[in-house]
């Protein structure tokens, strides 16, 4: 079986060929069959047509193919009443099986595709019997000449089953498939279970007719049941060997941003999503996607939701529990969401941090029970380790924060700035960046405003200028507190004449604002405004100095000598002497 969405027009093309070529299959089937319809025992076939549907709801899903252990009992057929009736069991198990499944709308084509794909290998795998002297009714497996056409017939089935696989997929679907893959190893591995169980209903039923389907059909079906239960157990252990795999990646991480990444792109590749999403949730009942996958493109990053138009989240909130919705059918009543209305199976699972829900991750399908109750339970491990990780990576970010910036301004520190300087004097000399400018800042009279209106108001005035500092430089280079009432500013790739200029900008901004003070020591309730300003001083590399204390010394020479020895509220740039 397979599935994948095709263009309208393929669709199209795929049921007009369905209907031109189906009928003409089966009329080969029919007059190649030795036994005539009229001799066949109708109430036997209806036997072995409820065994066949039984097996077929019970099908082993591997990757997109759903493997369904019916070839035993078509073979049992085939042997007893030749070609076209076991083509008739076997398109009969087909739509059994697409009808369990539940085919959507848009997936319509594949019924058309697999019909007439297990008409076709019947049709052929049956001639190669009949070609090699095969014949009905004749239950001596030991002769060879009984024996041979039988196992051609297998081997042939089920080489043009994988065969047909491989090229549906890259020509039709145009995916990406290696001929030999999961499915096709269980697929080999099943053909060899049910062939045995095939010969023995086959050689029963000539020899006990109709009561052979009850003595066989039972031990299969229970063989079945057992091999799915296998292969779910063998599903569970590698998805949990790749959710560990994942906790440690996630937990190597100490950035949240990149928690953020890596989370939602490995979750997507483990499990088939169209859209998938990490919901932030806060305290006023509104909603933020902080990451997002959406094929349809219908959110972005970073849009808000309201609570109050969001019944499936709002649902998952006040349950506090995960949930998993195969069709949408079961997820009807919850009209109001965000979710596309193709959006059929669904997995919500909360993200809680000390007993309290800071984040959902939801993963949608447009297919039809396209996830399961394992597969719920892998992401809700998943989720423990992303919340693990994440707080780990916020704890990190705080005590970096703590150890880079100034707890006042919020500026990097002095020794942060010092690693910085050494980096980019790396890059200059690497040939990375062509010039690297330093500009170090100084208030004036500083001390008059401690003395005036006290040392909040002090304060008020060093984080002001801080974020006015913040605001004018931008991405263009990196500010810090260098101490006390100076600030140094580090300027990548910026050459003197722009440096000036920068400097003159923001000398002005300092100039010719005031500064409100809230917490001075006046009697007045209402804010001060004062002026305050700045001397400036600046120096280039390579063109001034050749190191980094080198660079910093003569910055602050400039500033020292060419600003504050000139009058204040200046702008200097340190100039070589003969």
């Amino acid at each position: 079986m397979v599935a994948q969405a095709v263009s309208g027009r393929m669709q199209r093309f795929i049921w007009v060929a369905f209907f031109l070529f189906f009928p003409m299959v089966l009329w080969l089937g029919y007059h190649l069959s030795p036994v005539a319809i009229e001799e066949l025992p109708i109430l036997h076939l209806v036997g072995f047509a409820v065994l066949i549907i039984i097996l077929s709801l019970i099908p082993i899903v591997v990757g997109d193919v759903p493997l369904f252990l019916t070839q035993g009992v078509s073979l049992a057929v085939f042997l007893s009443f030749g070609l076209f009736a076991e083509m008739v069991l076997t398109l009969i198990s087909v739509i059994a099986l697409m009808t369990y499944i539940r085919v959507s709308k848009q997936n319509l084509h594949r019924i058309p595709i697999n019909l007439f794909m297990f008409a076709s290998l019947s049709l052929l795998s049956g001639l190669i019997f009949y070609l090699l002297g095969g014949t009905h009714g004749d239950a001596q497996l030991l002769n060879t000449g009984v024996a041979i056409p039988i196992l051609a017939h297998e081997f042939v089935y089920f080489t043009l089953n994988q065969i047909s696989l491989y090229f549906i997929h890259i020509s039709l679907y145009k995916r990406e498939r290696k001929f030999i893959t999961t499915d096709s190893k269980w697929d080999g591995i099943t053909s060899l279970i049910v062939l045995p169980v095939g010969l023995i209903l086959y050689v029963l039923y000539e020899q006990l007719g109709i009561v052979a389907i009850f003595y066989v059909g039972l031990p299969f079906v229970i063989l079945t049941m057992i091999l799915k239960l296998y292969h779910s157990s063998q599903k569970v252990n590698h998805y949990l060997q790749q959710a560990a795999g994942i906790g440690h990646q996630l937990t190597e991480r100490l950035d949240t941003q990149e928690v953020l990444d890596v989370f939602l792109d490995k979750v997507s590749t483990l499990f088939p999503v169209d859209y998938a999403a990490i919901i932030d949730v806060n305290k006023d009942d509104k909603l933020k996607i902080l990451r997002v996958i959406d094929k349809e493109n219908t959110i972005a990053i970073n849009t808000e939701l309201h609570l109050v138009d969001e019944e499936l989240l709002a649902y998952i909130l006040e349950r506090r529990k995960s949930i998993c919705y195969f069709t949408k059918k079961e997820w009807k009543h919850l009209t109001k969401t965000h979710l596309s209305p193709s959006i059929q199976s669904v997995m919500c699972v909360p993200v809680s941090r000390n007993q309290k829900i800071e984040g959902i991750v939801v993963l949608a399908s447009t297919s039809k029970r396209a996830y399961d109750k394992s597969q719920l339970m892998i992401v809700d491990i998943l989720a423990s380790y992303f919340g693990v990780a994440l707080e780990k990576a916020r704890h990190y970010q705080a005590t970096k924060n703590r150890s880079e910036r100034c707890a006042l301004t919020k500026l990097y520190n002095y020794h942060y700035f010092e690693n910085l300087l050494e980096k980019e004097f790396e890059k200059l000399n690497k040939g990375d960046n062509q010039c690297l400018s330093l500009l170090l800042l100084d208030l004036d009279h500083f001390k008059k405003v401690n003395d005036t209106y006290g040392h909040q108001s002090g304060n008020e005035v060093l984080l002001q200028v801080a974020e006015r500092l913040s605001a004018i430089i931008g991405d263009r280079g990196t500010v810090a507190r260098y101490g006390g009432e100076e600030f140094v500013i580090l300027l990548p790739n910026i050459d003197r004449t722009k440096c000036f200029e920068l400097a003159e900008t923001v000398r002005i901004h300092l100039a010719n604002r005031s500064f409100a003070l809230k917490q001075h020591i006046g009697d007045a309730q209402v804010a001060q405004l004062v002026k305050v300003t700045a001397s400036i001083g600046f120096a280039t590399a390579p063109f001034d100095a050749e190191d980094c204390l080198e660079l910093i010394r003569l910055a602050d020479r400039a500033m020292y000598v060419g600003a504050k020895q000139a009058g204040r509220n200046k702008v200097a740039e340190y100039k070589k002497t003969s």
